[in-house]
C-alpha cells in the first residue's frame, strides 16, 4: 500500500485547531511575566497567535535563513517560546532548544555543533541579560548570521522580534509539511560528554500522545505548564499536549508558588504539568478546596530512581501520572490507580497508552540490557543520537543498527513481582538545579575555588541537587564561576550551608 498523505507536523496540528475555533483562547502568559522579562502578560486567541506566528516566520524568511537550517532558541516559559517554535517550523527551520542556565561556553559549543544560523532570546530573564550572552556566543560561532530577541534595550546588532510581530509581514515560502522531517534538537550530557539529540515531528507527537493518553487529558483541556520547555520532555508535555488536545495552554515560568496557584484558579485549569516533587508538594495543601478545577496532574521526574520511594498521592479529585525522564533519551508515563496512591508497577516489555486499557496503541518498550541498565525502544526514541562509536577494527562487515537507547540508568528485576526497579542514575553525571553536568566539571569548579574551599552537591527535593559552599567561600565561588564564564543564574544555585541547616 502506498501512503499518499504526509504525516502531520506541529504547525499542521495548530492550523487544524485554528480552522475549528479561531477565537478560542490559545496561549496565556504567566501572571508574573513583568518580573521575569519586564514585559506585560499576553493572552492570545488562536487567530491572534496565528498572526504572530506568520509575522515571525516572515521575519526569519526575510532575514535570509534557508529552509532546513537550525535556529537556536533560549527563551523562558512564556508565549514567545511557543510562537517562536511554531514560526520556525512554518518557515521550514529546525529548532535547537537551549536551557536558560547555559553559560557562554556551552552556548558557543552548541551553536558550533549544530551549525545554527540564528539565535533567539529575550533581553532579560529573571534579571540576567541574556541578550548579551547570546551576542557574545554568536560572535564566537562562525555559522551565526542573525541574532534576534524579544523585549526592550536590545544591544546593537540584535533584531527586535516584537517589532517584527507589530509589522505583520506575511512573506512566506513553500514548505513541505511532513512529520518525518527534523523538528528540534535538544542536548543531553552523558558520561561520554555533550550530545545533541535530533528528533522529527513524529517523534515529538509520539511523545505527546504517550503522555496525553496515559494521563487522560481531555479534548479542549486548559493546561497549566510549569516545566521549563528547554528539553524533549518540556516540549512534549506542554506544547505538543496542547496541540493534541486543542485546548488552552497557560504558562508558568518556574517557580513562584503563589503565582502558580493564582494562575490555576484564575484560568480554571484542569491539567497541571510540573516537576513531580512540586506536584507532590501541592498535594499537601488541601488541593480539593484550593484548586477545585484540577483533575489531571502530570508529574515529571528528572530522577526516575526516586519514583518508587515517593510519597503516596492522596487527593481524590485529581489523578497523578508519574513521568519517568531519562535525560533526552526518552520517557514513559504511568498513572497512579492504586487505592493507596502508590506508584504504578513498571513491567518490562511493550507498554501501551493508556497502560491498563486492552487493545490500546503501543507507545514504547522497556527492557534491561546485559549490562544491567534500562533501555528504551519506540517511536519517540532517536537511537542514532546515542549510537555507540564503531569498533576499532579492520572488519569490513557493518555492525547491525541499534534500534534502542541505553539510558545508562542501573536497573534490576524484582524476583517476586517481575517489576523493574530503577536503582541508580548514570555514573559520571550529576543533575544540579534540574540540569545535567559532568562530575569532572563540578570537580574542576571546586578546584578553581582554591585550597581549603568547599563546593559540594547536596540532594534537593525539587531540582535533584544544588551546589553548596561555606559562607566564607561564596565570594571566591562567584569569582571562580565568573572566570569560567558561567551563566550568572547558575551562581544563584550556591546556598550558604548554614542557612540550609
Amino acid at each position: 500500500m502506498i501512503q499518499t498523505n504526509a504525516s502531520p507536523t506541529l504547525d499542521v496540528l495548530f492550523k487544524r485547531i485554528l480552522a475549528r475555533k479561531p477565537d478560542a483562547p490559545a496561549l496565556l502568559d504567566p501572571v508574573n511575566k513583568p518580573r521575569v522579562t519586564g514585559q506585560p502578560p499576553k493572552r492570545l486567541t488562536f487567530a491572534e497567535a496565528d498572526r504572530a506566528i506568520t509575522a515571525l516566520a516572515a521575519h526569519f524568511i526575510e532575514s535570509g535563513l534557508p529552509s532546513n537550517s537550525v535556529i537556536a532558541v533560549q527563551l523562558p516559559n512564556t508565549v514567545e517560546f511557543a510562537l517562536t517554535v511554531l514560526a520556525a517550523h512554518r518557515a521550514g527551520l529546525v529548532v535547537a532548544l537551549f536551557p536558560l542556565l547555559w553559560r557562554q561556553a556551552e552556548l558557543t559549543v552548541a551553536l558550533n555543533r549544530t551549525g545554527a544560523r540564528a539565535i533567539v532570546t529575550s533581553s532579560r530573564i529573571d534579571g540576567v541579560v541574556h541578550a548579551d550572552l547570546a551576542m557574545n556566543a554568536a560572535a564566537e560561532a562562525f555559522s551565526i548570521r542573525h541574532v534576534c530577541g524579544f523585549g526592550t534595550d536590545l544591544p546593537e546588532g540584535m533584531a527586535s522580534l516584537d517589532l517584527a510581530m507589530s509589522n505583520g509581514s506575511t512573506t512566506s515560502r513553500a514548505v513541505v509539511q511532513d512529520g518525518r522531517k527534523a523538528a528540534v534538537i535538544s542536548f543531553d550530557v552523558t558520561s561520554d560528554g555533550f550530545r545533541p539529540v535530533p528528533r522529527t515531528h513524529l517523534n515529538l507527537i509520539a511523545g505527546g500522545l504517550a503522555l496525553s493518553l496515559e494521563s487522560d487529558v481531555p479534548q479542549g483541556a486548559t493546561i497549566m505548564s510549569a516545566f521549563a520547555p528547554s528539553s524533549f520532555a518540556g516540549l512534549t508535555s506542554s506544547l505538543v499536549i496542547w496541540l493534541l488536545s486543542g485546548g488552552t495552554l497557560a504558562l508558568h515560568h518556574p517557580y513562584d508558588g503563589d503565582a502558580l496557584e493564582q494562575q490555576i484558579v484564575e484560568h480554571c485549569c484542569d491539567t497541571l504539568v510540573a516537576p513531580a516533587q512540586l506536584a507532590l508538594r501541592l498535594a499537601e495543601i488541601d488541593m480539593a478546596s484550593r484548586l477545585p478545577a484540577l483533575r489531571n496532574v502530570i508529574g515529571l521526574w528528572r530522577a526516575p530512581e526516586q519514583v518508587a520511594s515517593s510519597p503516596a498521592w492522596t487527593p481524590q479529585h485529581a489523578a497523578l501520572t508519574d513521568v519517568y525522564l531519562f535525560g533526552e533519551a526518552g520517557l514513559f508515563g504511568a498513572r497512579r490507580t492504586a487505592a493507596d496512591g502508590s506508584p504504578a508497577a513498571i513491567l518490562p516489555g511493550p507498554h501501551s497508552a493508556p497502560r491498563e486499557v486492552p487493545g490500546s496503541s503501543i507507545s514504547g518498550e522497556i527492557f534491561l540490557t546485559p549490562r544491567g541498565t534500562l533501555a528504551l525502544r519506540g517511536p519517540m526514541i532517536s537511537p542514532s543520537a546515542y549510537a555507540p562509536p564503531p569498533p576499532s577494527s579492520d572488519s569490513l562487515i557493518a555492525q547491525p543498527p541499534r534500534d534502542y537507547v541505553d539510558t545508562d540508568y542501573a536497573a534490576r528485576l524484582d524476583r517476586s513481582t517481575g517489576t523493574i526497579c530503577i536503582t541508580a542514575p548514570p555514573s559520571g553525571t550529576m543533575a544540579v538545579g534540574g540540569y545535567r553536568f559532568l562530575s569532572q566539571d563540578l570537580q574542576e569548579w571546586a578546584r578553581r575555588l582554591g585550597q581549603g574551599a568547599l563546593l559540594t552537591a547536596l540532594p534537593d527535593r525539587l531540582s535533584g541537587h544544588r551546589l553548596a559552599g561555606r559562607a566564607q567561600d561564596n565570594a571566591r565561588a562567584r569569582e571562580a564561576l565568573a572566570e569560567l564564564g558561567l551563566n550568572p543564574l547558575m551562581v544563584e544555585a550556591f546556598r550558604d550551608r548554614a542557612s540550609q541547616a
